[in-house]
C-alpha cells in the first residue's frame, strides 16, 4: 500500500509516492495507491496531465501504471472536503473510508509506504 498525502503543494514527495506505486506493480506486486489529502486532486482527469516535475516520469503515466495493475483510492473525507463526487472522478478509481484503510494496511503480508 502505498499512501500518497501530497499532491502539487509538495511536488517531489507526490512524484515519489506515484513512482513507488509503479515500479512496485512492475516488480509484481499487489499494489493500491490511496489519494490523500492534495494527491486526491490527480484522481480527476487532466490534473495528472498537468503535473510536472524536472526528471520525473510524467505523473499521468505513473497514474495509468498502477491503475492497468493495481488499484487507486481516494480518501472519502478528502474527496468531500475538496467537493469532488464520484461523477468527477477517473473510471477506475474508487472512493474508500477510513475502515477500509484500516483493513486493508492490517492485512497479512502489506507493507505501508505514505508519502
Amino acid at each position: 500500500m502505498v499512501k500518497a498525502t501530497a499532491g502539487a503543494d509538495a511536488p517531489e514527495r507526490c512524484a515519489q509516492a506515484f513512482t513507488v506505486a509503479a515500479m512496485a506493480i512492475a516488480a509484481g506486486a499487489e499494489v493500491s495507491l490511496w489519494l490523500t489529502g492534495e494527491a486526491s486532486w490527480f484522481a480527476l482527469e487532466g490534473r495528472a496531465e498537468a503535473f510536472a516535475l524536472p526528471h520525473s516520469a510524467p505523473l499521468a503515466e505513473l497514474r495509468d501504471a498502477v491503475l492497468a495493475g493495481g488499484r487507486v483510492v481516494l480518501c472519502t473525507q478528502c474527496a468531500t472536503r475538496r467537493g469532488i463526487s464520484s461523477e468527477d472522478l477517473l473510471p477506475a478509481v474508487v472512493v474508500a473510508g477510513a475502515a477500509a484503510f484500516v483493513e486493508e494496511v492490517l492485512a497479512e503480508g502489506t507493507q505501508a509506504l505514505v508519502y
